[in-house]
Formats: C-alpha cells, sequence, structure tokens
C-alpha cells in the first residue's frame, strides 16, 4: 500500500513543483507557490487549492481562489433544439445581440457562471436559431472560448513546453516547432546511458528535451555561448535532483584550447580575477569619499562618534569578506565543472551531438565533431536552409561522414467531426530545417589510393585515341 502512495504521489501537484496551466490552445509555465498571486488569460487567482489534486486537473476560478469543477458542469452542454437549413439569409449586421457589453459585465457581477452566461447570449440572439446545426456548435464554442472560467493544470513534458514556447516566444526558440524537436530526439538517437553533446541558444528546451529522453542516466554536456549557460527551460520542467547530477557545461570558446591540448583547468579565470579586482577598487572609493577632509575629521572626533564609526568599519569588513569568500567559492565551483566536463570531452568518446542555435552552425558544427566516436549520430537544426547546405558541403568535402541528410519538416493539423473532417486552413508555415548525418573513421594511412584513382581516366583517353587511329 505504502508503494502504491508513492506511486500516486508523483502524479499529484505538490507545493514548490513546476506546473502548465492550460486553457484552449494557451499554455503558461508557473511554479506553486503559497499565497502568490498568477496572472493568466487577463485574470488573477492563487494556486494554493490546486495542491494536492491529480495533475490534468480542470479548476473553477472563482473570485480569484481555484475550486474543483464538478464532471456534471463540465459534461453539460448547450444543446439547440433548433437548426436553420442554411445561413444565406443571416446578415451580419452587429444588431443580432440584444445585450451590451455592460449587461455582460453585469450578469459576471452577479455571479453567474460561464455556461449561464452563454445561454443568455444565446437567449438574446436573434439569428441564432436560423443558423444551421455547425453554425450553432461553432457559435457555442467561440463564446465558450471566450468566457469560460476555467484553467487546467498539466505536468510539464517536453511537448507540452515546446507547444507553450512555440505558441507564446517562438522567437526565444528559433521558431523551433515540437515535430521538429521530435525528429530532433529520434535522429540523434537519444536514450538513457549515452553521453550526448548540446549546443543550443534556445532557452533551454532542447537540453531539457535531451534530459526527460535520457530519464536521468548518463551524461549531458551543454556548450555554451557567452559567460553563464542559460536554463531557463530546464527549470520549468522540474527535474527531480538527481537528473542535474548527469549535466556538466563547458564554454564553446574553450573547445580550440581543448583539442590542442592547452586547456588550463587549474588556472584562474582572468575575467573573474579583473572583475573582483573592479569591485575591490569600486569599494574603496565610498570609502575614501567618506574621509572626507581633515576638518571633517575633526569634527567627528570632537563630537564623541569614533565608536559608532569603528563599527561601522567592522562591519563593511565582514562584509567584504563574506563577499570575497562567496566569490571564491564560486570561482572553485566553476572551476570544478570545467574541469568535469574537460574530462569526460578529452576522450573524445560523445555518443551523440545536437545543435539548435541562432548563430552560424558550420564552424560549431566542425569543431564538436572531432568529440564524437567513429558511427555515432549528430543532427543540427536551423531555422534556414542555406547554413545547413554550407555544412553539408563542408561535411562532404572533409569527409569523415555517411548518411548525410537535409530535411525539411511540414506539419498539418486536421479538423476531425462527423461530416466536416477536413485540414485546419491555418497551418504553420515552416517547422526550420534538419541536417543529420553519422560519423566514420576516416583512414589517413593510405595516400597513394586516392592518386592512383585520380591517375586512372588517363590511360583509358589512350586506349580510345589508338582504337580510333
Amino acid at each position: 500500500m505504502a508503494d502504491n502512495g508513492d506511486e500516486d504521489s508523483q502524479y499529484r501537484i505538490k507545493e514548490g513543483d513546476y506546473v502548465v496551466l492550460k486553457r484552449g490552445d494557451i499554455y503558461k509555465a508557473v511554479q506553486i507557490q503559497p499565497k502568490k498571486k498568477v496572472i493568466f488569460e487577463k485574470q488573477w487567482f492563487f494556486l494554493d487549492n490546486a495542491v494536492g489534486h491529480l495533475y490534468s486537473t480542470t479548476f473553477e476560478i472563482v473570485s480569484g481562489v481555484l475550486q474543483l469543477r464538478k464532471p456534471k458542469e463540465s459534461e453539460s452542454s448547450t444543446d439547440a433544439k433548433e437548426a436553420g437549413t442554411d445561413n444565406r439569409n443571416i446578415v451580419d449586421d452587429g444588431k443580432s445581440q440584444k445585450l451590451t457589453r455592460d449587461d455582460i459585465e453585469g450578469l459576471k457581477e452577479q455571479g453567474l457562471k460561464d455556461q449561464e452566461i452563454i445561454q443568455q447570449l444565446i437567449d438574446n440572439s436573434s439569428t441564432f436559431k436560423d443558423k444551421t446545426e455547425y453554425a450553432q456548435e461553432k457559435y457555442i464554442k467561440k463564446k465558450k472560448k471566450k468566457y469560460e472560467n476555467t484553467v487546467m493544470i498539466l505536468k510539464p513534458s517536453c511537448r507540452i513546453l515546446a507547444m507553450m514556447y512555440h505558441g507564446r516566444e517562438p522567437g526565444k526558440i528559433c521558431h523551433l516547432r515540437y515535430d521538429t524537436l521530435a525528429q530532433m530526439l529520434t535522429l540523434g538517437n537519444i536514450h538513457a546511458g549515452s553521453k550526448v553533446l548540446v549546443f543550443e541558444t534556445c532557452a533551454g528546451l532542447v537540453l531539457g528535451a535531451v534530459m526527460e529522453r535520457m530519464g536521468g542516466y548518463g551524461s549531458v554536456i551543454q556548450m555554451y555561448p557567452g559567460g553563464e549557460p542559460v536554463r531557463a527551460g530546464v527549470e520549468s520542467f522540474g527535474f527531480p535532483a538527481h537528473f542535474h547530477d548527469m549535466l556538466h557545461e563547458f564554454p564553446i570558446c574553450h573547445v580550440n584550447a581543448l583539442l590542442a591540448g592547452t586547456l588550463d583547468t587549474t588556472a584562474k579565470d582572468s575575467s573573474a580575477d579583473s572583475k573582483q579586482s573592479s569591485v575591490a577598487a569600486e569599494e574603496k572609493q565610498p570609502e575614501a569619499e567618506q574621509q572626507g577632509s581633515p576638518e571633517e575629521q575633526s569634527m567627528e572626533t570632537s563630537s564623541g562618534a569614533d565608536g559608532s564609526h569603528d563599527q561601522e568599519k567592522e562591519e563593511k569588513e565582514k562584509r567584504k569578506e563574506a563577499k570575497a569568500q562567496e566569490r571564491k567559492v564560486k570561482l572553485e565551483e566553476k572551476r570544478k565543472k570545467l574541469a568535469a566536463a574537460a574530462a569526460l570531452l578529452e576522450g573524445r568518446n560523445a555518443d551523440g551531438l545536437v545543435i539548435a542555435s541562432r548563430f552560424h552552425p558550420c564552424p560549431v558544427l566542425m569543431g564538436l565533431l572531432k568529440f564524437l566516436s567513429p558511427s555515432r549520430p549528430f543532427v543540427v537544426y536551423s531555422q534556414y536552409k542555406e547554413p545547413l547546405i554550407e555544412c553539408y558541403t563542408k561535411l562532404k568535402e572533409q569527409g569523415g561522414t555517411v548518411s548525410l541528410r537535409l530535411t525539411d519538416t511540414w506539419l498539418r493539423h486536421y479538423q476531425v467531426l462527423p461530416n466536416r473532417t477536413h485540414p485546419i486552413l491555418l497551418m504553420s508555415g515552416g517547422g526550420g530545417y534538419l541536417l543529420s548525418g553519422t560519423t566514420v573513421a576516416m583512414d589517413r594511412s593510405k595516400p597513394a589510393a586516392g592518386s592512383q584513382r585520380a591517375e586512372e581516366p588517363t590511360p583509358k583517353r589512350l586506349k580510345l585515341t589508338e582504337t580510333e587511329g
């Protein structure tokens, strides 16, 4: 029974969990925190009452508080008794609805629920009965989307977060669509127990998807540009603590030094030291300003406030020491992480490479391919095909890869309803492009074979000229 309770607990909402709010096709990732106001679709509410309920539960928002929606209310629908044969005589002049905006706001203030407001709109519509059955369902669906006061709480997953980012902020993830992300995980052969290199600038979405697919087993090395890695998307997944033990980080600017064997992980970071010295200089400036002229100092000594100034100086010195100690600890942790990631990369036996960034992928791909073992897959995403065509050409010239494929992803949604099944007219124009392939070991010890092959056409031409003569 205890085991069943533990298994059930992972499907229940707990305080501190990261969840995804859903209403229709709109998503938002938030964290469950006590007495924290959340704003979603122009409505504010608290998530305290959601704790303890199962994921995928639908709640109703009543005065900023979540209340469990009863199944009867969710199942009840507005059934139209009368329906017209066609819509040819309906004129959309904006005068068919008798209720004004103020009347609808008044109904909301009276405490009427969304189903009751929709019923009032139907009763006060002069053209609703003349519409066809399909048009009536469409009208009700549209009004539900506008006046529905419910929210569903979902457990974060790769698919849900990809849909959320693509719907709300596609620019942050380089317009990476969720079906393209699924293809990347498949082409990259991401699985538990493997060692994967990830270079991405998609707010951590691709990195989180790789970690989710690996299930906490293996190792992921994030190659990041700039000073610190960006992992906002990884936090939204809400991974357990042991998932982060498999995650390593390595700056992309040190790749050439690592390949050349000149990377020193024990040396101090010069940029960090310069920052520390600049901070220390800034701290000394206010001290000099506080000391002031000798006349002011004599005035202070005459006033008998030496004891308070001494205490202030001691407190400032203690703060400086604490800050310096924190900086030392952070630098030491950064060095340890760099050394651990470098040790994993030095073996050059990675099992996969995934690249999805806003930068040009060609130099990054050529540098990181050297860390892969032979017969290992790699996949590169780009919103445009021209950078991938350049990568394809260079890989063909350089060699060391086989099964190179440049593909375009295409997705279309279908409406499946009785007598109304058809493709949805509004669809995504493009999901980006993928370049995938497999590494192979190159035999560079036989240069003569290539030269012999190059000289083969010459004797053939001679034979042809002899026969013609």
